[in-house]
């Protein structure tokens, strides 16, 4: 009787353990799978992408990168692929119509996963709602193709270097261009050879020690100079430091200023001769005539040309002149001889 008590209490421990195994196996399945808990709500999303980019079902949802959820069904509609997802409510709060989903990877052997971005503006989105997708940057299909485009492009360029199109195609296939390029390196070859042989300026300074040492003193003189002239010593640097000198330009060149204000307004007699044509037509007549006086005079016409050009005219009125200044000469000596005044009274 003892021995079969014993032994129906080791079938019902054994009992016992294999329902806490199922137990726990069902919660690690639902742990695994992305629910918030067995015994927790449910909350559901859907979103359509244009390419599933590796989504099955039990693909993980995050939601700012923290895992919120799992994929519950991947199927196509139409052109596009429809997703819907099984979401933890705890934070159904934080996913609004301002949230957008795209398609991410779990790691680098292609994985999908959904990836929700988090938001606490705008109005949380109703169980069963639709959430807008974007396209995933990065993706590998946009990196294949844009490594097919630019192994496209790397096969064009290589295709016109052997054409010769372009400079370095021409100096691929040009000999005279490879010939140019030898002929140059040589000749930088020996510039640096020359210079290295202290030829030349450049030369002499690179390896004359009295060159550089002479360098060295014109540099300390001219950093000696801009010294002077930052303390403000010497005429440069009163100029450049002076307040008073500098007030003082300001000054001429605001009485400046003003002049050629004035003059632009026609202020004064150099002003009037600027801007009023009156005056200005005035004084070209006046001009032109001292031009016609002046054109009269060396052709000889009047007395003043005549007197200017006929060389007998200015003779005579030479001796005349001196004619006079003999007798004006000999009324002084005998004024008697000249002057007899006769008064009669009657």
């Amino acid at each position: 009787m003892p021995r079969t008590r014993t032994l129906a209490w080791s079938q019902l421990k054994i009992g016992i353990l294999a329902v806490a195994a199922f137990v726990l196996a069902t919660m690690l399945i639902f742990a695994v799978g992305g629910d918030a808990g067995l015994f927790s709500g449910r909350y559901h999303l859907k979103t359509r992408f244009p390419n599933a980019g590796g989504l099955q079902s039990g693909s993980v949802v995050r939601l700012a990168g923290v895992n919120v959820g799992a994929v519950d069904d991947v199927y196509l509609d139409g052109a596009v692929v429809e997703v819907v997802m099984r979401i933890n409510p705890e934070v159904a709060n934080r996913i609004t119509e301002r949230s957008v989903a795209q398609v991410g990877s779990v790691s680098l052997l292609g994985e999908g996963a959904v990836d929700i971005t988090a938001s606490t503006a705008g109005t949380p989105l109703e169980d069963w709602s639709y959430i807008r997708a974007i396209k995933t940057p990065g993706q590998i299909a946009d990196v294949a193709e844009n490594a097919t485009a630019t192994l496209g492009q790397a096969a064009a360029l290589i295709e016109d270097l052997r054409a010769g199109k372009g400079t370095v195609g021409k100096l691929f296939t040009q000999d005279e261009l490879y010939d140019q390029l030898s002929a140059m390196v040589k000749s930088t070859e020996d510039v640096i050879l020359s210079i290295r042989q202290a030829k030349g300026p450049a030369g002499t300074l690179l390896n004359n020690q009295a060159a550089a040492k002479n360098l060295e003193r014109a540099l300390a003189n001219l950093d000696t100079v801009t010294s002077n002239i930052a303390a403000g010593k010497g005429s440069l640097g009163t100029l450049l430091n002076d307040d008073a000198l500098a007030k003082s330009l300001t000054t001429t060149t605001d009485n400046l200023r003003a002049v050629t204000t004035g003059l632009r307004n026609g202020d004064g007699t150099a002003g009037k001769l600027l801007t009023d044509n009156g005056l200005y037509n005035r004084l070209d007549s006046v001009v032109q005539r001292m031009d016609t006086l002046v054109t009269t005079l060396n052709s000889g016409q009047g007395t003043a040309g005549q007197l200017l050009q006929d060389k007998q005219l200015y003779d005579n009125m030479n001796g005349a002149v001196a004619e006079l200044r003999g007798l004006l000469a000999e009324i002084k000596k005998d004024p008697k001889k000249y002057l007899n005044v006769k008064v009669s009274i009657f």
